[in-house]
């Protein structure tokens, strides 16, 4: 009985940091469709001067990014705060157990955002707001360099080594739990697995739209020059045979 309680608050707090992360990224991926020129419109008499601005497209992919990492956030500072309360005020061993590793594991994923921002401190971009209204100017260059670095840190948040990092720290809360705490292995796989279902959301829903748009910006002005998609960064390949089935990750 003591057990299913345990469960049932573990499950209930990481509830609410999934549906506190969603909120956020639900809201970073709302952006209209891609706006930066599509080379094959160039063909059917679009002069490049009428096509939208790098500018806009640059400002919009920042505000969808910033939205996604505020979100994950205060998720991840509301858990630690709600669970830093439930091990204050509960008499349970196990409960207290349960969110002391819990709070500080999502600690760590507080602390994982602060240390990773989504563009430097030192950066003074306009909002798409100031900028529409010509509060802040923006160079084309300028947006052109934003582009690139939200790209990058987009194709990065979405790498392999993101989640080889969020594994390990996962699998490090189970074996506490197993072995720490003295519990059953099925706690720990079970904190294990809650964990990684948390921060594998937070790893898919970063928004990617960067990446794209970059992609056609160096299509449309630099043909020569290696986009990120194409840049060197690890490629999955998979197939199925009568038998088996292999998995391949080439760097």
């Amino acid at each position: 009985m003591k057990s299913s309680c345990n469960w049932f608050y573990s499950v209930t707090v990481l509830f609410c940091i999934f549906f506190l992360f969603s909120l956020g990224s639900l809201a970073g991926q709302e952006i209209p469709g891609d706006t930066l020129p599509d080379t094959a419109h160039y063909g059917s008499g679009v002069a490049p001067e009428d096509l939208p601005e790098i500018q806009v497209t640059a400002l919009k992919d920042l505000a969808a990014a910033e939205r996604w990492w505020y979100g994950w956030l205060a998720g991840y500072t509301a858990a630690t705060a709600g669970q830093g309360v439930v091990f204050f005020t509960s008499d349970s061993k196990t409960l207290r157990q349960d969110m002391a590793l819990g709070a500080a594991t999502t600690f760590l994923g507080a602390m994982g955002q602060l240390i990773t921002p989504v563009v430097s401190k030192e950066s003074d971009y306009p909002s798409y707001r100031e900028y529409a209204s010509g509060e802040k100017s923006l160079s084309a260059e300028q947006a052109a360099a934003l582009l690139k670095a939200l790209a990058v840190r987009e194709k990065e948040g979405r790498s392999w080594k993101t989640h080889a990092i969020a594994g390990v720290v996962n699998l490090g809360s189970g074996l506490i739990t197993w072995l720490g705490y003295n519990r059953t292995f099925l706690d720990g796989l079970e904190n294990f697995a809650l964990n990684t279902l948390i921060t594998e959301a937070q790893i898919w829903t970063q928004p990617v739209k960067a990446v794209r748009d970059y992609e056609k910006y160096c299509q449309t002005n630099s043909p020569g020059v290696e986009t990120i998609s194409a840049s060197r960064g690890g490629d999955w390949s998979w197939s199925i045979y009568p038998g088996g089935f292999f998995v391949r990750y080439v760097f």
